[in-house]
């Protein structure tokens, strides 16, 4: 069953860390419909098997594109790594945006040639991050952390607690005592945690937020393509999550400032499909 017959762009994560790039999308395009799907079911992403990464974006764009979506926006790294290649290959007729470790201007505003990238273990074995640093910063010294609980956390809403402060402590310090001054933030979960990043390291080093300019990327295929999206100024978040509605909710509230419903979604496992409960 569709939601609606108008365009739409069709937005996906593994949980509330896509909510980054929302909020940046809203931004640009506010009255533009927009699906967003929060697989937190399986959240998070980061700690399951590329394959498994493949299998899951493969269902989540299928059901997207079903309801309407003219676009995708793969808010996620670790999809990106797993499945972006593979997803456009699969429907070379819809452009598909996908999270690309910001190494590059990273490695240009670097002046200590010396940068910190924070992201998920399967992000970092992805061929898309090490084709970026091959490709974008031979001559700069890079220093990875995956922040093992971090997106727990950020799941959770627990965003100031003294474990969450730890985690990044413990990625960030060592990196800092190397001589760092700039870091880019390699999950879109992150991104969430921006002020708290940016208390620990200071003001002279840079973090890069890729939200900012995905959305710009969003906005400029739709103006390329002259791709259709219905508009509205009321109701054009139609929300959705393979976890607790309830919970996802609220962190709808805490990070996108908005009241809104969600619809509850279900794997059916054998055909990689979803569906919507209750229908």
């Amino acid at each position: 069953m569709k939601i609606s017959s108008d365009g739409s762009i069709g937005v996906f994560d593994s949980g509330v860390g896509g909510l980054s790039v929302l909020r940046e999308i809203k931004h640009l395009l506010p009255a533009d419909k927009i699906l967003f799907i929060a697989d937190q079911v399986h959240v998070p992403y980061g700690e399951k098997t590329l394959k498994d990464v493949r299998q899951y974006s493969f269902g989540i764009v299928r059901f997207l594109l079903n309801q309407g979506a003219k676009m995708i926006v793969v808010a996620c790294n670790t999809a990106s790594a797993a499945a972006l290649h593979s997803l456009r290959s699969e429907f070379p007729e819809v452009p598909i945006v996908g999270m690309e470790p910001a190494v590059k201007p990273a490695a240009e505003y670097s002046r200590t040639r010396k940068v910190g990238v924070l992201a998920t273990p399967a992000t970092f074995q992805g061929e898309l991050y090490a084709s970026v640093v091959e490709k974008f910063a031979k001559d700069v010294q890079i220093y990875q952390h995956t922040c093992p609980g971090l997106v727990t956390q950020i799941e959770k809403g627990d965003l100031w607690s003294l474990p969450t402060q730890e985690i990044l402590e413990s990625a960030l310090n060592p990196m800092l005592a190397e001589g760092i001054d700039t870091v880019v933030l390699g999950c879109t979960h992150y991104p969430l945690l921006i002020q708290l990043i940016k208390n620990i390291v200071g003001e002279e080093v840079r973090v890069i937020d890729p939200a900012p300019a995905i959305a710009s990327r969003v906005k400029f295929i739709l103006d390329e393509k002259m791709i259709k999206v219905s508009k509205s100024l009321y109701s054009n978040l139609s929300m959705f999550t393979t976890g607790e509605p309830g919970n996802f909710e609220n962190a709808i509230s805490i990070f996108l400032k908005e009241d809104l419903q969600v619809t509850h979604l279900a794997w059916d496992q054998t055909n990689n499909n979803l569906h919507i409960i209750g229908l």
